[in-house]
C-alpha cells in the first residue's frame, strides 16, 4: 500500500510553481471530441484524472501523443463508438464532461455514473435539464445495490438534432455549466445559459473552445450566450498543417494549497505561475489569520510569510460559488484554523459531507466539532504526527499540510486521492523544504 510519509515541524521556503487547473483540464480534452481539427495542449498536470481523460479519448477513437511532460497533441477524425469505457467513467467525476462533448459531436452519448470522491449527493440533474433542453432524450439505466434498492447507473443520450434554446439551471453548477457549453457549441442556433457558475474553470473552457472559432460570450457572469457553429478549426485552413497551441489556466486550489502549507509551517514561499485574482478569496482569509500575503502581480507571483512569534487570528469562513471562498480549499484552511488562537467558524455551502478529514484531524491533536452544517475549531498550540488517511482528494491536501505543520511523523495512506488532483506534489514540497517521501 503507497503512502506519503512526512517528518513534521520544517518550515517550508522557497519557490514553487503551479501546474495547469485540473477542473480546467478534465473538460479541456472531453472538449477535444468537438474539434475538427488537431490541437496541442500544453500545461497539462501530470495527474491520475489526466491519464484516465487520455485513456478515454483514445478508447473513443483519439490519437494522443504526448509531445513532453506536460504537452499533448490531440486529434479525433473518427469516432470508434460514443460510449465511455465503464471503468475509466467511474474513477473520476469529470467523466460525465465526455456526455456533453460526445453529445455535441455526434448526437449521442453513454456512460456509467461518474466516480470520484465522495462528498454526499452529487445528482446530475441539471446536466440531464441542459440536454434534454437542447433538444436530447434521456434514458437512465437502473442497477440494483446488494439490498436489492434501484439506483441509476447508466446515462444514454441522443439527439436527431440539438437546437439552442434557453437553459435557466435551478442552481449554480460547475459541472452542468461546463456540460452545456460543450453540448451547445455546436448546436443550432443561439444558447443562452442562466444561473451559471462563475468558476475560472468555465472562463478557460470558454476561452479554449473560442479560440478554436466557437462564439461564446458572457463566460465568468451569470449568463452566458453561444452561437452554435457548424466548425472549429481554429482559424486553420483545409488541408494546412498548422496546429492551434493552447495552454490550461493555472491551478486555484493548488496554488492555495501551497499558500495554506507555507503559512502553517511558518514559512515563506513564492508561488510562481498564478493569475493573483483567482487567489483573493484566500489571501485575504490568510491576512485576517495575520499571513502575509504579497503580489507581484506583473511576474504572476504572490509569496506568503508567516511570522512563527505568534499564535494564528481565527476566522470565519463560509464556502460559497467563485468568487466566494472555494469548497475545495475549505480542508486545507481548517488546518490552518486549528492552530489559531482561539475560536474559529466553518460553514459549508457546497458539499454536505465534505468533514469527512475532522476525525483524521482530531488524531493528531485538533479540537473540533461538527455542526449541523459547519464545524467549530478551538485551536490548540500544535500538532502532532499520526497515521491517517486521505478521505478525498482535497480532505488529502488537508492531511499533507497537517502533517507537515505537525511535530513528529505522520504517515497518510489512501494518497491515490491526493494524486488525482495534485502534479508531483512529493517532488515540490521536498523543493521548498519538505521531508516528504512516497512510500
Amino acid at each position: 500500500m503507497n503512502k506519503f510519509v512526512i517528518e513534521g515541524g520544517r518550515r517550508l521556503t522557497g519557490d514553487v510553481s503551479i501546474s495547469g487547473a485540473k477542473n480546467s483540464v478534465i473538460a479541456l480534452l472531453p472538449a477535444t471530441l468537438l474539434l475538427d481539427v488537431p490541437v496541442i495542449i500544453e500545461n497539462v498536470p501530470d495527474i491520475s484524472d489526466v491519464q484516465i481523460c487520455l485513456t478515454i479519448l483514445r478508447a473513443l477513437g483519439a490519437e494522443v501523443e504526448r509531445l513532453k511532460e506536460d504537452t499533448y497533441r490531440i486529434f479525433c477524425p473518427k469516432l470508434l463508438t460514443h460510449t465511455v469505457p465503464e471503468e475509466q467513467a467511474r474513477k473520476m467525476r469529470g467523466s460525465y464532461y465526455f456526455l456533453g462533448a460526445l453529445l455535441g459531436r455526434c448526437g449521442k452519448a453513454k456512460a456509467a455514473m461518474p466516480g470520484g470522491c465522495y462528498l454526499g449527493e452529487r445528482p446530475i440533474d441539471q446536466h440531464l435539464l441542459a440536454f434534454e433542453t437542447l433538444g436530447a432524450e434521456s434514458l437512465l439505466i437502473k442497477g440494483y445495490d446488494v439490498k436489492g434498492d434501484p439506483f441509476i447507473d447508466a446515462v444514454e443520450l441522443r439527439a436527431d438534432e440539438l437546437t439552442g434554446r434557453n437553459i435557466s439551471l435551478n442552481v449554480v453548477s460547475v459541472g452542468a455549466t461546463m456540460n452545456a457549453i460543450l453540448a451547445a457549441v455546436r448546436a443550432n442556433g443561439i444558447t443562452t445559459i442562466e444561473n451559471c457558475a462563475r468558476e475560472p474553470h468555465i472562463v478557460d473552457l470558454a476561452n479554449f473552445l473560442n479560440y478554436m472559432g466557437a462564439h461564446i460570450s458572457g463566460a465568468g457572469t451569470h449568463k452566458i450566450t453561444i452561437e452554435g457553429v457548424q466548425e472549429l478549426r481554429g482559424n486553420i485552413a483545409e488541408g494546412s498543417e498548422e496546429t492551434r497551441v493552447y495552454s490550461v489556466v493555472p491551478d486555484q486550489i493548488e496554488a492555495g494549497t501551497y499558500m495554506v502549507a507555507a503559512a502553517a509551517t511558518r514559512g515563506d514561499v513564492m508561488i510562481h505561475g498564478v493569475i493573483p485574482h483567482h487567489l483573493k478569496e484566500i489571501s485575504d482569509r490568510l491576512k485576517e489569520c495575520g499571513v502575509r500575503v504579497d503580489v507581484i502581480e506583473n511576474e504572476d507571483i504572490v509569496r506568503v510569510h508567516a511570522d512563527g512569534s505568534r499564535r494564528f487570528r481565527p476566522n470565519n469562513i463560509k464556502t460559497e460559488p467563485y468568487p466566494g471562498f472555494p469548497t475545495d480549499m475549505q480542508p486545507q484552511m481548517a488546518v490552518l484554523l486549528t492552530l489559531a488562537e482561539g475560536q474559529s467558524n466553518i460553514t459549508e455551502g457546497i458539499w454536505e459531507d465534505r468533514f469527512k478529514y475532522v476525525a483524521e484531524l482530531r488524531k493528531m491533536g485538533a479540537n473540533i466539532d461538527l455542526t449541523r452544517d459547519g464545524a467549530i475549531l478551538w485551536g490548540v498550540a500544535g500538532l502532532h504526527g499520526a497515521e491517517v488517511r486521505a478521505c478525498d482528494l482535497r480532505a488529502g491536501a488537508a492531511m499533507v499540510i497537517a502533517g507537515l505543520a505537525a511535530e513528529g511523523r505522520t504517515e497518510i495512506t489512501e494518497i491515490q486521492h491526493i494524486e488525482r488532483g495534485y502534479s508531483h506534489i512529493v517532488e515540490k514540497l521536498r523543493g521548498i523544504g519538505a521531508e516528504i517521501q512516497r512510500v
